[in-house]
């Protein structure tokens, strides 16, 4: 695996001109950004130049442009507002500690080739915490919208607040947020190609205060810190650590599946393959050096990703234009920053909280599926009023007991129990454990005596309970046939469920054979003994004979 991305200057004019509309994109996100997330301007900014960089360089997708989102921005934010409450001295130092581990867990997540597994999430949960993101957004930042600064308590105390706020917002903040997020809304798209809104109500907003109302009559962001900082390195307590390890751990996992989601979008317009595990070490090279200056953390930004594709970028070095372009505005031009209302930057950040909802799904969620729909909407609900951790915990597990008891109930299909003796009882359900004409007549001789449990299919857990539902029907046997020959996959709990039935056999005096059992099986029941229990005479080949040494078998 190479160390760098893919940087060429084949297409130096394309790449240039994508992370040049890259960068104007960025420049109000970044801003919009760090305000929202109570770190400050600067934070986006070193955010948006750091990951970006970082991740151009060693990622794995060269035109993918990666810097703050929204989502990592609102689990940033609750991260900084509980770690400052528990900790005034020390919680921003924590919260930008946890960017830091982030990162390192990236790092590993990359190095254990995690990345295609990443996004193995049901699509209920992933649109549920989108959309849940995206409403705590939009509340969290409608207070700036109308003149205020978010109430302490997150959405629970901005909701309890939101009459009071509403009743003394502001008049001139109001209008100037009201007007810049009827920009955003009402932008038709062959405009937004040609130039992006968000710049556009930036420096309308810019002009409005400096020539109209001055800069005591609304807020605004104010002096930004000029060149990069220093890094930071502090000292934790062990109790310390351990929030700042679960923070991180939530951090890493929302950042990595949002940059394999973005990865997927551009490798889907630019036909090139990427490198999913090298672009989880990217990521987590540019969290790590964001979280160490100050920084934001940040994921795949889809809206940059695009417009640096639809430019014109090809290779990695379109990436490492925007970041260039964006160090330029933060050394030399960051006074321009000081006039930006903090209404518009509140408005920029409520029309991305309308863009991460998930429109499309929640409309016809009730009609693709209800169980999916409970899900959902449970996913949105905690997400928005709990906790995110709590609401992708819910989400998972509901998912994982649905198709848990979707599978189980689909591999009780692929457990039966053959006898000979009943009408209809010679046959199974089909496929490769039909029994031939001669095996029928085989069993059907031996009256009851032999017993035949046939399994079929990669067999996990599911298995497990059909065969003890199946076990009293094996009852009598003076010989049980154990067939697997359609058997390709054998997990631990059925393999023990199966080992359960055996000795039971065996301890009631009757002689057990082992069909067709391939080398996965064949090896697992190995290392469980069964070998060591079993003859070497017990495990034939074929279904027919061991049909025909059962009935050698038979007193």
């Amino acid at each position: 695996m190479a160390l760098f991305n893919r940087i060429s200057f084949g297409n130096l004019r394309g790449d240039l001109f994508g992370g040049a509309t890259a960068a104007v994109i960025a420049l109000p996100m970044a801003l919009a950004f760090g305000v929202a997330s109570g770190a400050g301007a600067e934070a986006g900014l070193y955010g948006a130049i750091l990951i970006g960089l970082f991740t151009s360089l060693f990622g794995g997708t060269p035109t993918l442009i990666s810097e703050p989102t929204g989502p990592m921005t609102v689990v940033f934010t609750a991260v900084i507002a509980s770690l400052i409450a528990a900790n005034p001295e020390q919680g921003l130092a924590m919260a930008f500690t946890v960017v830091m581990l982030t990162g390192v867990f990236q790092i590993l997540f990359g190095l254990a080739k995690l990345g295609p597994y990443i996004t193995m999430m049901p699509y209920s949960v992933v649109s549920g915490f989108m959309t849940g993101i995206g409403i705590v957004l939009i509340i969290l930042q409608f207070p700036g919208l109308i003149g205020h600064a978010t109430p302490e308590g997150g959405v629970i105390g901005t909701l309890q607040q939101l009459p009071t706020l509403v009743q003394r917002a502001d008049p001139s903040e109001l209008i100037l947020g009201g007007l810049t997020l009827a920009i955003l809304l009402a932008t038709p798209a062959a405009l937004k190609r040609a130039c992006p809104p968000q710049l556009v109500v930036l420096i309308l907003g810019i002009v409005v205060v400096a020539f109209l109302l001055g800069q005591d009559a609304v807020r605004v962001v104010g002096a930004i810190d000029m060149g990069m900082p220093s890094p930071r390195l502090p000292v934790f307590t062990a109790e310390q650590w351990l929030i700042i390890v679960l923070d991180a751990l939530v951090l890493a996992l929302l950042g990595s599946v949002d940059a394999m989601l973005t990865s997927v979008v551009a490798a889907s317009m630019t036909r090139e393959q990427t490198d999913s595990n090298k672009e989880l070490t990217g990521q987590g090279i540019g969290n790590l050096a964001s979280g160490l200056f100050g920084g934001l953390p940040g994921a795949g930004a889809t809206m940059g990703t695009v417009v640096n594709i639809q430019a014109g970028g090809r290779t990695a070095l379109s990436g490492i234009a925007r970041a260039l372009i964006l160090l330029i505005v933060v050394v030399w031009a960051g006074a321009l920053t000081a006039n930006i209302p903090l209404a518009v930057l509140a408005a920029i950040a409520v029309k991305v909280g309308l863009d991460i909802i998930d429109w499309r799904f929640l409309r016809r969620a009730h009609r693709v599926s209800l169980k999916g729909a409970f899900i959902l909407y449970g996913v949105i609900g905690i997400t928005v009023f709990v906790d995110l951790i709590v609401a992708v915990g819910f989400g998972l597990f509901v998912a994982n007991v649905i198709t848990i008891r979707r599978l189980a109930d689909e591999q009780a299909e692929s457990v039966s129990v053959l006898s000979g003796v009943g009408a209809g009882d010679n046959t199974t359900t089909g496929g490769a454990t039909a029994l031939s004409e001669s095996d029928a007549a085989l069993l059907s001789r031996y009256e009851g005596r032999v017993k035949v449990l046939c399994l079929q299919g990669a067999l996990v857990f599911g298995a497990a309970s059909a065969i003890g539902r199946e076990a009293p029907e094996l009852a009598g046997a003076q010989v049980l046939v154990i067939d697997l020959q359609a058997v390709p996959h054998l997990g631990v709990t059925t393999a023990v469920a199966l080992e359960s039935v055996i000795r039971e056999a065996l301890g009631n005096g009757a002689k057990v054979i082992m069909a067709g059992v391939q080398s996965q099986p064949r090896s697992r029941l190995a290392k469980m003994g069964l070998e060591e229990m079993l003859p070497d005479d017990a495990w034939v080949s074929t279904r027919n004979q061991a049909l025909l040494q059962a009935g050698e078998a038979l007193p």
